[in-house]
């Protein structure tokens, strides 16, 4: 009865809304002029935000917020500094003060505003920013790509992995690449799981798929008693081997090299970590990848994952809309929610799976499997 009520409700708003009489009543009457212009202005954001991420990433590629870290600038030197001309300098400060990205002071003079300012301090955000070049122009005609997912597209290049028939078999000049880009961008997400849960309390921690082992060494750090294994692509575990040596972690680390879509993981560990690796791939590959962990696990052991989540509430933007269309281009999985994620554990054979809440849940969602 609740749900036909709701549903009725919706039908009716909405007619209301598409009526071009009734938003300029709204727009008018003082109850509802709040709503209105509050519904406008999200509209508007939808239609211009293809141009606010090009802003940022103009922002990002011309060093701009390095610039006005040092000091602030007025506009003629901001346009000598980064190689623009004058008129072309003020569009962009502009643009970026409108944002929050920059802001002006009372002497003309240009300084970092608050989202600036937070994002200079993230330089695996930063990362992710100039990466996001190869989606822009996969993404210039989503129609098409909606369509046809089939056709090739630059983020699956990138992420060859993904869609390799044999992926222990890439060598280094394909998979450092992406590595690389995993590594800058996973302290945020490191820091976050490790805020959320206690990796002291194991005593072997198994990181599956761990790249180049930036998740390990942050794990390492907050456990100093913890032995680390590492079992990923063996180009991809010889570096990570390189990592852990320079980081003075060769006496507790161990790295095998193998692909979890065809070999064992090495078996014993109480932890088995999968950070950023489910999502990347569909739901038959992620059941044999969760069915290794469980047989690698020690009796009683826990399994932790920490990705992306779809419908995590204060982080539903991040999900659907965005990893949605990301991953259609690369071609290689898809967003899940904490639901999904505990289903498929139990599939695996997991006796229980629950999600675990995180401070931040843009950065990441958390579900622990025990077996």
């Amino acid at each position: 009865m609740l749900e036909s009520l709701r549903d009725g409700w919706i039908g009716l708003r909405n007619r209301l809304a598409a009526e071009p009489r009734f938003q300029s009543f709204a727009a008018r009457f003082p109850l509802t002029r709040p709503f209105a212009r509050r519904e406008a202005a999200g509209l508007f954001d939808l239609v211009a935000g293809f141009a606010y991420t090009q802003i940022l990433l103009s922002v990002v590629e011309l060093g701009l917020l390095e610039h006005l870290q040092r000091e602030p600038l007025d506009l003629p030197t901001i346009a000598a500094r980064t190689g623009l001309p004058v008129e072309s300098a003020d569009i962009l400060v502009k643009a970026a003060c409108t944002l929050g990205l920059l802001q002006k002071l009372s002497n003309d003079r240009y300084t970092l505003g608050l989202k600036g300012a937070s994002l200079l301090g993230n330089a695996s955000v930063m990362d992710l920013i100039r990466h996001h070049k190869l989606l822009y122009r996969d993404l210039l005609e989503p129609v098409k790509l909606l369509k046809d997912p089939t056709q090739p597209t630059e983020l699956s290049q990138f992420w060859a992995y993904a869609r390799s028939a044999a992926p222990d078999a890439l060598g280094d000049g394909i998979v450092s690449p992406y590595s690389k880009l995993m590594a800058t961008t996973q302290a945020l997400v490191a820091d976050e799981i490790l805020d959320s849960y206690d990796v002291s309390q194991h005593q072997t921690l198994l990181d599956m798929g761990g790249g180049h082992g930036a998740f390990a060494i942050a794990a390492a750090q907050r456990a100093p008693n913890l032995k680390l294994h590492l079992f990923d692509l063996p180009a991809v575990a010889a570096e990570a081997a390189k990592r852990f040596a320079a980081n003075g972690l060769s006496d507790r680390t161990t790295t095998f090299g193998g692909s979890f879509h065809d070999d064992d993981p090495p078996a014993g560990a109480d932890l088995i970590t999968l950070v950023r690796v489910l999502y990347d791939h569909p739901d038959e590959a992620a059941r044999v990848i969760l069915g290794r962990a469980r047989n690698a696990l020690a009796p009683g052991g826990t399994l932790l994952i920490g990705e992306p989540v779809a419908e995590l509430p204060g982080a539903e933007r991040m999900g659907h809309p965005y990893f949605g269309l990301y991953l259609l281009a690369m071609k290689g999985g898809r967003i899940r929610t904490t639901t999904e994620l505990a289903s498929l554990c139990r599939e695996a054979g997991f006796a229980t799976a629950t999600p675990l809440k995180t401070n931040r849940p843009l950065m990441t969602g958390i579900v622990l499997a025990r077996a």
